[in-house]
């Protein structure tokens, strides 16, 4: 079985090499951006799989089929949240958030795997793809939450949470209160409700408010600290792969 990984960030690149590498699949060729990938596939064999960043250093990487027929089965790897990845989850063989987890590329690499591999042709709509990602819908996201208080039920705005945070497989808020409330909800599900404006996934751990984030400094391995006006419980890092795309988002 033949692998690509295509990818502008070379250390996420190689840290995705590594982790296929330890499921005993050998990555053949890594590119960086659309134009490189469009002149390696018009000279060469195309893989068996394809791990593909959606946004490139040089634009989105659906920018390669335009220009290329590519019939390879494609895991794509994305920053972006779950609803727009709605779009074409059902045609693609499968997608990982990044920082990606190795359990869940695992997951998708058996999925792969058990799967009829003949080429065949992907049935996805990039130009509405590309129309979702770059102008996203005007949607309305939560502006409330509710958490259960003994026999109440507690009702806090959106505007109020500074951070959500999982524990022992539980979901928490904690609010510019200080006071912390479980909730009957995933980080992966609340994904797709959160203003992306005004809330960022900095771990796989952590969302943060911007309008609560009190400062932010250096740590170790090319990561960053986050520090919020009122909780403290647990050291907020932004992990390494999404340090560029937080300094983005904080723009």
């Amino acid at each position: 079985m033949t692998t690509i990984i295509i990818e502008d960030e070379k250390p996420a690149a190689r840290r995705l090499s590594r982790l296929l590498k330890d499921l005993e699949i050998e990555v053949s060729t890594m590119l960086h951006s659309v134009e490189e990938a469009v002149v390696w596939f018009e000279k060469n064999k195309h893989p068996d799989l394809i791990f593909l960043d959606i946004q490139l250093s040089d634009g989105l990487s659906f920018e390669i089929f335009e220009a290329v027929e590519i019939n390879s089965a494609i895991i794509f790897t994305t920053a972006y949240d779950e609803y727009a990845l709605k779009a074409f989850k059902l045609n693609s063989i499968d997608y990982l958030l990044k920082p990606i987890d190795d359990e869940e590329l695992a997951m998708a690499v058996k999925k792969y795997l058990s799967t009829d591999r003949r080429p065949k042709k992907l049935a996805l709509d990039f130009e509405d793809i590309k129309r979702l990602l770059v102008n996203p819908l005007e949607r309305e996201y939560k502006k409330r939450f509710t958490a259960r208080v003994g026999q109440h039920l507690k009702i806090i705005n959106a505007d109020e949470v500074e951070c959500f945070y999982s524990e022992n497989k539980g979901t928490y808020l904690a609010t510019s209160e200080g006071r912390n409330y479980l909730l009957d909800t995933t980080l992966e599900n609340l994904e797709s409700e959160l203003e992306p404006k005004s809330f960022f996934r900095v771990s796989r751990k952590f969302y943060v408010n911007i309008d609560h984030i009190k400062d932010i400094v250096s740590y170790t391995n090319s990561r960053l600290k986050v520090k919020l006006n009122r909780y403290q419980d647990q050291e907020i890092i932004v992990s390494r792969e999404r340090v560029r795309d937080f300094k983005l988002w904080l723009e």
